[in-house]
């Protein structure tokens, strides 16, 4: 019998430590998902400072469009990561 692959985290590809970042939406595109936005966010200073990363944000209620170049707050605990918007 086959066994499964063992699932994959929401976020893998982890650029981040645990800690709080402040960062701009420099790019952002409707997400796979209905009612999700990919974010492209520029880390605004700190060790991380010009890094971009990319995080999938369901709930928001907004354009993509309308998110570029709003300031944000990237918290990442546990390696995962939540993004606080401004506006």
């Amino acid at each position: 019998m086959d066994t499964p692959a063992p699932a994959v985290p929401p976020y893998h590809g982890r650029v981040l430590e645990d800690g709080t970042y402040d960062a701009i939406v420099v790019d952002a595109d409707d997400g796979a998902d209905a009612g999700t936005v990919v974010l492209h966010l520029a880390v605004a200073s700190g060790a991380h400072k010009g890094e971009v990363v990319t995080v999938t944000a369901a709930g928001l209620g907004r354009d993509a469009l309308d998110l570029l170049a709003v300031p944000a707050t990237i918290v990442v605990v546990d390696g995962a990561p939540a993004v606080s918007l401004e506006g």
